[in-house]
């Protein structure tokens, strides 16, 4: 008789709707899920071996401040400068930081007539611009829920797109 397979899975840390964590964990693996609209973004600092993730649900903070005060990960323009900050304090350096996105979809609004998925990777885009980085590797748009994880021991980014059998890698360190 054969001996089963044995699976070894990391520990998962579930990164919600309007929230974002930073991690040097060895082993640890951020994890999104459900990004329609919504952007998760995700950093790598591979030298530091930090890396954080970010799930935005909107473009522009000024339409709720006080939401934005409480849950700043909620819109990117006052969650992306927390997540950069929060990476720093773990000795992330801007130079090195590799910057991965998925999502921005138009899911429920197929007509384009919100465009919240395009809004959010235009206000993530023009800060990054505005900031002198770029975008390592993304999958944006479409009509599909995404799923996105970021290994902090490795640097991998796994993407899961709805109604695909597995996931692939969108990029390695």
């Amino acid at each position: 008789m054969s001996t089963p397979p044995i699976h070894v899975f990391e520990p998962k840390t579930v990164i919600g709707i309007a929230e974002m964590a930073v991690s040097t964990r060895e082993g640890d693996v951020l994890v999104t899920y459900a990004l329609g609209s919504c952007l998760g973004i995700a950093i790598y600092d591979p030298v530091a071996k930090v890396g954080g993730l970010m799930h935005a649900m909107l473009p522009d903070s000024s339409i709720d401040p006080q939401k934005a005060a409480l849950y700043p990960a909620m819109f990117i323009d006052s969650g992306l400068p927390q997540l950069f900050r929060a990476a720093y304090t773990l000795k992330a350096q801007k130079e090195r930081l590799l910057v991965y996105a998925a999502g921005g979809a138009q899911i429920m609004d197929s007509q384009q007539f919100f465009n919240i998925g395009k809004r959010n990777y235009e206000a993530f885009s023009n800060l990054l611009i505005r900031n002198d980085l770029q975008i390592e590797a993304e999958q944006i748009g479409g009509l599909v829920n995404r799923t996105i994880s970021l290994n902090i021991s490795t640097g991998e980014v796994r993407l899961k797109v709805s109604g695909q059998p597995n996931e692939v890698t969108l990029c390695k360190s």
